[in-house]
């Protein structure tokens, strides 16, 4: 007796709790999410050269606040466009006088000082980028203000989310489509700045 009043009892109790909660599945936040998408081919009427999606650009905010993305207007601003020109040789490395540094900014007074300037890439979203190039080779000692190989000038890579237009088939055809193109998502490390570091060798 004791045992049909039992069965009668989780039958009763099965009955009562929500359909979700009597299958055995593993809970969603388990569950792998599919995230696989097909991506969408624009034509050149549908976007211009130089615009992204508006649904990818909600990561706009983020991008502007990101360095690379923000010191691009004050660099164009200030006449620093050097976007074709390659990193100063390290006999160009400045000497630090400490009475033309106090108000110097950051990258300007420090010991493995650097210099920005704008690359530009026009297949990437977004497309202008500020990156950091050292201009020593090694370090500035403090008290001479002069170069020294006793550290050495590193460059400091922050990552960053961009888009990457690319050629793409309006009707799935293995050849592209002229003027039509897709964005894909890629990660990129942007020099940011330099620091410096002890020499892996002392040869």
């Amino acid at each position: 007796m004791a045992t049909v009043t039992a069965t009668v009892m989780c039958l009763l109790l099965l009955a009562w709790l929500p359909t979700g909660m009597t299958h055995q599945d593993p809970p969603s936040w388990r569950k792998p999410q599919s995230h696989k998408t097909t991506l969408r081919c624009y034509s050149a009427e549908e976007l211009s050269h130089g615009q992204a999606p508006p649904h990818l650009l909600t990561r706009s905010a983020r991008w502007e606040q990101a360095l690379p993305v923000a010191l691009v207007a004050s660099l164009e601003a200030t006449g620093r466009r050097r976007q074709q020109e390659g990193p100063l040789p390290g006999t160009q490395c400045p000497v630090l006088r400490p009475e033309e540094v106090l108000e110097a900014d950051t990258h300007e007074r420090s010991i493995s000082p650097w210099r920005y300037r704008v690359d530009t890439d026009e297949n990437r979203y977004p497309q202008k980028l500020a990156v950091a190039e050292c201009l020593c080779r090694g370090c500035i000692n403090a008290k001479t203000g002069r170069e020294t190989a006793a550290l050495n000038s590193v460059q400091l890579l922050q990552s960053l989310l961009v888009l990457r237009r690319r050629p793409c088939s309006q009707d799935g055809a293995a050849d592209p489509t002229p003027g039509s193109f897709a964005f894909h998502t890629e990660f990129i490390r942007v020099p940011v700045g330099c620091t410096c570091v002890l020499p892996r060798s002392t040869q």
